[in-house]
């Protein structure tokens, strides 16, 4: 006598989002990779310190009320002469505690290349797959324009856009939009990549048999580009996004540094380091060493973390 199959048992419980992640191929190259975890951990310090700057800061260092110029030129974990205070990595030539300087001039770095990236992304993406899906002349003309931006470094790309922008805007709102002029710069100076690897992509994507049969059923062009390509050129642009984030900071830096960037009510790590190289030379180096510091270890990690991920993503690797 033959056994019969229990159609009545029940079904086996299915696995929760959270453990299909775990499980994952992502996941587990996250997990055997001590660079990435390292890379990981630092950067969420660091924008952790970043957004929870007015719980962690000693001191708002950017409102004069709270400023005692006696403070001035203290040394890091060095009583001040004159008052007593003490500050873990020293003051200015103001009296501003440099670690309260630098988790808000973190903020003001992270935003700057946060919205960079985002912006360079949205108009590279769009302009890639209009680029590689329509072709002919759409595809000529976008692409040359991105060959000749390529010919020119982007960071004098962003200086003359910068520039232009600063002339146009009224000189009382200068300061007001001096953060949102530099996102647009750096972001119009960023986006040639995105196009090309997007463009190349959906080259690909739209002879596939999803795309034909989604054009079959009387799917407008918009649509398929969006619903249909889009998810399936991501995994590169998320790539780039990661790295150009690091790009995005440095460049940030670089203006600031050079005093087109940032305004001096909100300096970010590249004008506190422009700051501080003005006293270093004359025994206070801390003012520059720490600052610089930390824009290393934020450039170095986000890096890192966009290096792992390209190769997680690169299915010859796995």
């Amino acid at each position: 006598m033959t056994d019969t199959p229990d159609t009545n048992s029940p079904a086996p419980p299915q696995p929760s989002r959270l453990r299909v992640a775990w499980d994952s191929d992502i996941a587990y190259s996250f997990r055997r990779s001590p660079v990435a975890m390292g890379a990981a951990f630092v950067t969420l310090i660091l924008v952790l310190a970043a957004v929870f700057a007015p719980l962690v800061a000693t001191t708002n260092p950017f409102d004069p009320a709270s400023l005692n110029l006696m403070n001035g030129f203290s040394e890091p974990g060095v009583p001040n002469a004159f008052t007593g205070e003490t500050f873990f990595l020293g003051t200015d030539d103001q009296g501003r505690d440099v670690y309260s300087t630098i988790l808000y001039g973190l903020r003001i770095s992270l935003f700057v290349g946060f919205m960079a990236v985002l912006f360079a992304m949205v108009i590279g993406v769009l302009l890639g797959l209009v680029a590689g899906y329509v072709g002919g002349w759409t595809e000529t003309i976008i692409m040359r324009v991105a060959d000749v931006q390529l010919t020119f470094p982007s960071i004098l790309v962003a200086l003359l856009i910068f520039g232009v922008a600063r002339g146009v805007i009224p000189i009382e709102y200068r300061d007001q939009m001096a953060i949102w002029v530099l996102i647009i710069a750096i972001g119009l100076s960023d986006w040639v990549q995105f196009a090309r690897v997007v463009r190349g992509a959906t080259l690909v994507e739209k002879n596939k048999e999803y795309v034909q049969a989604a054009r079959l059923i009387g799917r407008k062009p918009g649509a398929i580009m969006l619903r249909h390509i889009l998810p399936n050129v991501l995994s590169p642009v998320l790539v780039i996004a990661t790295i150009s984030l690091a790009l995005a900071i440095i460049a940030e830096a670089t203006l600031s540094f050079l005093g087109v960037g940032a305004p001096p009510t909100q300096p970010s790590l590249g004008t506190l380091i422009r700051i501080g190289q003005d006293f270093l030379f004359s025994g206070e180096w801390w003012i520059l060493f720490f600052p610089a510091c930390t824009l290393l270890a934020l450039a170095l990690s986000v890096n890192l973390l966009g290096d792992w991920l390209r190769d997680a993503l690169n299915p010859r690797l796995r």
